[in-house]
């Protein structure tokens, strides 16, 4: 089959991801095989592709979210058949999806409607799996106490999927950053009941909307660099949650407040041996929010066919640090 693969790591300016013919998967018992129809893309796997080197006569391959079609089932997989039309993750210890096809535990795996678009369901695993475990954990509700929820960076595909998580599965009034007029508009749209502005003063903009505190900060990207102001807003006993904490990390200015600290990561649980399944549980549940109109797909950018040049163009856009909602490659059916 063909895959979009490389060898060594290198920058942007230095593009070596190529289309070549590699071994079709090979299924474990619990795998489904999945031809890739669409491609959701993320920074993370950018990081990646500058700091991981393949194997030695090995390439690597990409891509932990995807939307397709269930073409093999294994002997362990249940729930699925040939023909199911199905979006997922994936696990990072793999390959990944910028494949025609990849192999995937089903347990991280859900089933999507006939009236989902591919496209739009690639837009939704790894930004909804990130949200909801940073905000609700185990639970489908928040911390006890939490009523004012700031995302930092809700124009984002993860800070999109979480403001319209709390506003479809919880009371809480969402505070979103945004700093361009278009950023501040789409975090509007998926339901931030206020925007402010990043690169401003976030406690005195929110004094100036009479609110003297949030409960509970999710912050996307940036936290060391906002970490004084993110300080600032949380009420005593309150919460951080991020996803861009790796590397060195000093909580001492949370000790103060005796703030909580969430770090997530959304394959924790197939790495370290956790509840896999409960990834597919949320999917599922999510599939089912998006066909009764609680939450929406978030494609802003939709780039045509599994080649190098659409990925490259997907990179320089992920590489912005600009980008709005989510870019997503559609994989023409053969």
């Amino acid at each position: 089959m063909k895959a979009l693969t490389y060898e060594k790591a290198h920058p942007l300016d230095a593009f070596a991801i190529e289309l070549t013919d590699v071994d079709e998967p090979r299924l474990c018992d619990g795998d489904l095989l999945v031809e890739v129809r669409a491609i959701g893309i993320n920074p993370g796997e950018a990081a990646i592709r500058r700091t991981r080197s393949a194997e030695p006569g090995g390439r690597v391959i990409l891509g932990w979210e995807f939307a397709g079609v269930v073409a093999a089932v294994g002997p362990a997989a249940v729930g699925f058949a040939v023909g199911d039309r199905v979006m997922g993750t994936g696990d990072i210890t793999r390959d990944g999806g910028w494949a025609e096809r990849v192999a995937i535990d089903h347990r991280v795996v859900a089933g999507i409607p006939d009236r989902l678009a591919f496209t739009d369901a690639a837009s939704l695993p790894i930004g909804v799996l990130t949200a909801w475990e940073s905000l609700f954990r185990d639970q489908d509700t928040l911390p006890p106490g939490v009523g004012r929820v700031l995302v930092l960076g809700g124009a984002g595909g993860v800070g999109s999927l979480a403001t319209q998580l709390l506003k479809a599965a919880t009371p809480a009034f969402v505070i979103s950053t945004a700093s361009r007029p278009e950023s501040r508009k789409w975090a509007a749209e998926m339901g931030a009941d206020l925007v402010i502005d990043h690169r401003g003063d976030l406690a005195g903009q929110l004094r100036a909307a009479g609110i003297d505190h949030v409960d509970l900060v999710f912050s996307t990207s940036g936290t060391r660099d906002h970490l004084g102001a993110l300080v600032e807003v949380l009420r005593p006993f309150g919460h951080l949650a991020a996803i861009d904490l790796a590397g060195p990390f000093d909580p001492g200015a949370l000790i103060g407040k005796s703030l909580s600290l969430h770090s997530e990561t959304v394959f924790s649980r197939i790495t370290t041996g956790g509840d896999v399944a409960e990834q597919g549980r949320i999917l599922a549940r999510v599939a089912d929010d998006v066909t009764a109109g609680r939450l929406r797909p978030i494609v802003t950018t939709t780039l045509e066919g599994l080649t190098a040049e659409t990925m490259k163009t997907a990179h320089t856009l992920a590489e912005s640090g600009r980008t709005i909602g989510k870019t997503v490659i559609h994989v023409p059916s053969k």
